[in-house]
């Protein structure tokens, strides 16, 4: 599509999914678990999206040209409006990117040449979305992540072409557990725990927008699991979003126990404060991951913030934001933590998370091109006015912000970007490590850093070879892959040698018994959505330093990441 949408050139790659009705299943599955706690109710399966009918002979292109193209704009206003009521920076980023694509320029050209072509309003909408999603898979990295948010485009244009509800989430009229083959961010931000119990989803992975959106609500979910569709709605289960286990068909006394047993968690959750600390002490610093000033409200006690998400200011716009604007959005996190700690990322985009305004060319394998830092290769302004900016906001407010650099992957990069930073008045400069080469060369990198953040999300995907979005590698990005533990400790090991902290801002930070894993390894600081962090707080406070060491050497020689979780979790916290 055009330089605006960030969609690449076509390629190859399946249509979008389309729902089936199967059997009942009983006994035991197991997906990822990717957002933790403990849910039971019953199941209420997620309808599958519009189906469309035979095609039929048009009579009228000009008629079908308008129901296609005002089913597109119908689509594009609504996600721009929930884009607006979101809750949170995150979402509403996520929600504006769809827009943009149901918007987009090329999406509603192939779709008037497909009703030149003859095919009905349905059919030249469906067509134009499956070319389209074909080019994204064939792309990768985040591009293929974006493929699901266009098959929600699809499902929402169709439906409004047959005059059929949009899909959504069920309501059945009680709580329940909600099961799909994926969801969409549109229906992920309107979720209401008071009444979805737990997701359980066949499709996505740990970094995937299910995930996200789930640890952002507090949801325990569940994904990539094989046969969750099969389970017959009304059947009671229980599902775990720390082991990704889920029981089903256990009856109803053994549901209201799991329910029993998690309130009680809860109460005891919310009642947690303090520092991150093990039973003996050691500290372990725990900071919040947040896309903007409005993710700091809910009450969540946490140290700082480890990882501000500065491209949310960047994301959704045909031009950057301007000098005074990031002033005022970098300067309103930094006050709300007055003397703590505030971890910037300089923007983290490129041809994997497109900004028009960058002017990037379009690159045959993006997840492995211009992103991140490597934009200031080739637009240096970008980098430059970024890094004024956060300046003027530290001198505003009489801070000391930490400031990192996202892919950063030479000793060479990272010291280029240690002189830059400093040269504009930044005075903490670091680096995420998202690359097996800077982990293998964290001594290097440390040379002229004065600290490292892991981001073991793209960590992994670049370890394993394996796309964050494909459903079917899920279990290569599980964070308690030993292979990448063995990175995350050799960077820990690095910073020890030089006195400098080495911290965790990936989704691995977020699950409290992989936390205290961590930990053992020697990282100073865990970085998570807020709601993750009191069940991380209690995890660490229940066992000592020494139960956490061990527990990482455990987890390290492990062989898979289920055998290490099993195994550390059969340990006692000592």
């Amino acid at each position: 599509m055009a330089e605006t949408s960030g969609f690449p050139a076509p390629g190859t790659g399946p249509s979008p999914a389309t729902g089936t009705e199967r059997g009942p299943a009983t006994g035991t599955l197991r997906g990822l678990g990717v957002s933790p706690g403990r849910a039971a109710g019953r199941v209420c399966r997620m309808a599958g999206p519009p189906r469309l009918p035979d095609p039929i002979a048009v009579a009228d292109p000009a008629r079908e040209l308008g129901l296609a193209l005002r089913a597109l704009e119908t689509v594009a206003a609504e996600l721009s409006a929930r884009a607006k009521k979101a809750a949170d920076s995150e979402a509403a980023a996520i929600l504006d990117a769809q827009s943009f694509m149901a918007a987009d320029p090329e999406l509603r050209q192939t779709t008037e040449e497909n009703v030149a072509a003859g095919m009905d309003a349905g059919h030249a909408v469906d067509a134009a979305c499956a070319h389209h999603r074909e080019a994204l898979l064939a792309a990768g990295g985040h591009f293929a992540e974006r493929a699901a948010d266009l098959d929600d485009v699809r499902n929402r244009a169709v439906a409004a072409v047959l005059g059929l509800p949009v899909p959504g989430i069920p309501d059945p009229g009680h709580p329940f557990v909600l099961v799909a083959e994926d969801l969409s961010p549109a229906d992920t931000v309107t979720l209401d725990p008071g009444t979805v119990l737990a997701l359980v989803t066949e499709r996505g992975g740990p970094t995937s927008h299910t995930a996200i959106l789930a640890r952002a609500r507090g949801l325990p979910a569940v994904v990539a699991c094989r046969g969750a569709m099969e389970i017959g709605d009304g059947t009671w289960v229980a599902a775990d979003g720390t082991t990704g286990r889920v029981e089903t068909g256990i009856g109803e006394e053994t549901a209201a126990g799991v329910r029993r047993e998690a309130a009680a968690e809860r109460r005891r959750l919310a009642a947690s404060s303090g520092p991150g600390r093990t039973s003996d002490g050691h500290p372990v610093e725990l900071l919040l991951n947040i896309g903007s000033a409005t993710d700091l409200g809910g009450g969540v006690e946490a140290e700082g913030v480890g990882l501000f998400r500065t491209e949310f200011l960047f994301l959704g716009r045909r031009d950057a934001p301007g000098f005074e604007e990031q002033v005022a959005a970098y300067e309103a996190v930094l006050r709300a933590f007055p003397g703590g700690k505030v971890v910037i990322r300089t923007l983290d985009a490129g041809t994997d998370k497109p900004l028009p305004f960058l002017g990037l060319p379009e690159e045959p394998n993006p997840a492995l091109g211009v992103r991140g830092l490597r934009v200031g290769r080739v637009r240096p302004d970008v980098l430059d006015v970024q890094l004024d900016a956060i300046a003027e906001a530290a001198r505003a407010c009489g801070s000391r912000p930490w400031v990192m650099a996202p892919m950063v992957t030479t000793a060479a990069e990272a010291a280029a970007f240690a002189v830059r930073a400093r040269e504009r008045g930044v005075t903490r400069v670091g680096a995420m490590v998202e690359v097996p080469a800077a982990a293998l060369c964290a001594d290097r990198l440390l040379r002229d850093l004065d600290f490292l953040s892991i981001g073991t999300n793209d960590l992994s995907q670049y370890a394993f070879a394996a796309d964050r979005q494909h459903g079917e590698l899920a279990d290569l990005l599980d964070p308690w892959q030993p292979g990448l533990l063995r990175l995350v400790g050799g960077c820990v090991r690095a910073g020890r040698a030089v006195g400098k902290p080495v911290g965790v801002c990936g989704e691995a930070a977020a699950d409290p018994l992989l936390a205290t894993v961590l930990a053992g390894l020697g990282v100073t600081s865990l970085s998570m959505s807020a709601p993750a962090v009191a069940a991380v707080r209690e995890a660490l406070a229940r066992r000592s330093l020494a139960r956490c060491e061990a527990d990482a050497r455990i987890a390290l020689d492990a062989d898979d990441p289920a055998v290490a979780r099993e195994a550390v979790a059969r340990e006692e916290p000592a």
